[in-house]
């Protein structure tokens, strides 16, 4: 299978996943009340040329996209899911920023999310956050050799849902490599022991994204590329490019 890699390979992977969790922890530290999103931007580009690597999704056009994404990084802020557009907004007290940041380095992609809160937040926000957080950690857990992929899209979602969150619908994670997106597809609502099975050197991005209020729908908004969800309700993004190995999950974008 050509989705799978070799150590050495891995290797290379997580050398860019260092690239994208630095610039994410510098995006984290500088973000606060007054800040812009392009202001932030302009953190991650730096963290990402310094490192001699390449933003991933700076002028990135998809198929279904009719123009290409304008930043380096993705920042939604509130309702915004995912894909947000790293504009001229401000950011206000008690603003749940999602970040997503991924970088090529020698030809090879890292891809990873955080969501936060700027300044004072609601306790509902944070416990949000705490539960995209866990998905993701379940997923990662449940990402082992022998297991199939139902099992792990079960580990993400279904405690998630029975905790009364939505996820985004037609939405998870995917493949990873020398592309930034590539085979398998990895969802994050299944049915355990179902779907292909997870074997020694797939390399993959987990990416729960949870919504309040149990509903899964979302609209495009004016800008084509910000997904908002459809009952107005905050949302929370966590993701982290992983490697199944003999001895386990291997979470390849820490610092």
């Amino acid at each position: 299978m050509s989705m799978l890699k070799s150590p050495d390979q891995i290797a290379s992977m997580r050398e860019a996943g260092r690239v994208v969790a630095n610039a994410l922890a510098a995006v984290r530290d500088h973000a606060a009340v007054g800040v812009s999103l392009k202001e932030l931007d302009d953190v991650a580009a730096a963290v990402i040329s310094d490192a001699g690597a390449k933003p991933a999704f700076l002028d990135y056009h998809p198929r279904w996209a009719s123009v290409p994404f304008p930043g380096v990084i993705c920042a939604s802020v509130n309702d915004a899911v995912v894909h947000g557009i790293p504009n001229a907004y401000v950011l206000e007290d008690g603003d749940l920023l999602s970040v997503d940041c991924g970088a090529f380095l020698e030809g090879w992609c890292g891809d990873a999310a955080i969501s936060f809160i700027v300044g004072e937040g609601d306790i509902v926000d944070q416990q949000l956050i705490d539960a995209t957080e866990a998905a993701l950690a379940r997923g990662i857990e449940a990402a082992r050799m022998g297991n199939k992929m139902g099992d792990l899209a079960y580990a993400i979602g279904g405690e998630a849902k029975r905790a009364g969150y939505g996820l985004l619908a037609d939405h998870g994670g995917h493949g990873i490599g020398r592309t930034m997106h590539a085979e398998p597809p990895v969802p994050n609502i299944g049915r355990p022991g179902r779907g292909m099975k997870l074997e020694e050197g797939l390399v993959i991005a987990i990416e729960p994204m949870l919504i309040l209020g149990g509903k899964d729908d979302y609209y495009h908004d004016e800008d084509e590329w910000t997904l908002r969800s459809a009952n107005g309700r905050r949302a929370a993004h966590s993701e982290h490019t992983i490697a199944v190995t003999a001895e386990g999950p291997t979470i390849l974008t820490l610092p």
